[in-house]
């Protein structure tokens, strides 16, 4: 899923002894153009009391389990679901409290996946310092995980009925998600089918919510929340989407992590699964194939061979097509929304994936 939103060429670095380095700054390489220094200013005071909002959520009586639950927390990260909590509450009222506490919500919920992640991914690192099952052990971060979603679920309810429905049916398609992608396709299920509607689940859903929870508790109009819901969950999917892309056609560290690194554990992203299916019958595109049918690419001189092979693919281009659609339908949501700032920042994500996408 999509851990935070990252500029290209930008990493978090470790703070003293290879503890996380703490939030960043807020709009530090999200992705986000904020040209209004009123809306600027309004979401800097209320990150801010997110921030606050969330240490003091995630006291436990065990001081363990604040310790364990806080890991994450203090790593920080860009707190883009919150953001866009905030960004969407423009639309309404954005200095009420109970924005806040949505924002909290959707940040604990994101916060307890990864732990969850983690462990399924046996990851070591996570933000640049060491992962709270390689610190603590597997069943401590899956524990802690638990913890939080029961943390955000406890606030969700003190906005009512409407967030509580709102975070478990999120959280449920979370699951769903997680399930899909780790069966896998059924037999005669399409590939690529199944992997978008995986990236639905896992990554749209929540973003999808972080806007909805934005505008309702800021007290938008109905339709205007229908609009940020139906963006959060398209530009969600056009963010996991490029992140695939960044993947295979970065020169450098513009992904976070090292170009390939799909391709080597043998993650089927959209531009693989894009080769596996064409059935073009050039050279390159039956060696292609032919590599990528293997599994995980673990030999040096063939990754690089299929790394070569994938950039210069109709598959990636194919690809990069696929991502500018998700970003346009995203913009197209939102027509019903009021010119102005807040639009304009949210219209910036569009451009941002566009650019990062090549």
């Amino acid at each position: 899923m999509v851990e935070d939103v990252v500029r290209p060429g930008e990493q978090r670095a470790a703070g003293a002894g290879g503890q996380p380095a703490g939030p960043a700054a807020p709009f530090e390489g999200v992705g986000i153009d904020l040209v209004d220094p009123a809306v600027e200013a309004s979401l800097r005071s209320m990150l801010a009391a997110v921030e606050e909002r969330l240490r003091n959520t995630v006291l436990s009586a065990d001081p363990m389990v604040t310790e364990a639950a806080r890991h994450l927390v203090e790593a920080g990260g860009k707190r883009f679901r919150p953001m866009l909590v905030g960004l969407s509450a423009q639309f309404g009222v954005p200095d009420r409290p109970e924005v806040v506490t949505a924002a909290a919500v959707m940040e604990l919920t994101h916060l307890a996946t990864l732990y969850h992640d983690d462990v399924m991914d046996e990851a070591p690192v996570r933000r640049g310092a060491q992962s709270a099952n390689s610190r603590w052990t597997n069943s401590v971060a899956i524990l802690v995980g638990d913890y939080l979603f029961a943390r955000a679920a406890d606030l969700s309810a003190e906005l009512g009925p409407e967030a509580v429905r709102l975070q478990a049916r999120t959280f449920a398609r979370l699951v769903h998600g997680q399930i899909a992608e780790t069966v896998g396709p059924r037999d005669g299920e399409d590939r690529v089918a199944h992997y978008l509607g995986v990236i639905s689940e896992k990554t749209g859903s929540l973003i999808a919510t972080s806007a909805r929870f934005g505008g309702l508790y800021g007290g938008a109009d109905r339709h205007l929340v229908e609009a940020l819901g139906g963006y959060g969950e398209t530009i969600g999917m056009a963010f996991q989407l490029s992140d695939d892309l960044l993947d295979i056609a970065s020169e450098s560290m513009q992904s976070g992590k090292t170009p390939g690194t799909d391709l080597r554990e043998g993650v089927p992203t959209l531009p693989v699964l894009y080769a596996l299916a064409s059935e073009d019958r050039d050279a390159a595109s039956v060696r292609l194939r032919e590599i990528l049918a293997a599994g995980p690419v673990t030999d040096d001189a063939l990754h690089a061979e299929a790394l070569m092979l994938l950039r210069e693919s109709p598959a990636l281009k194919r690809a990069r097509e696929t991502v500018r659609s998700y970003a346009e339908d995203a913009r197209e949501r939102l027509e019903p929304l009021p010119a102005g700032g807040p639009r304009r920042a949210l219209e910036s994500l569009c451009d941002f994936i566009a650019d990062r996408t090549g």
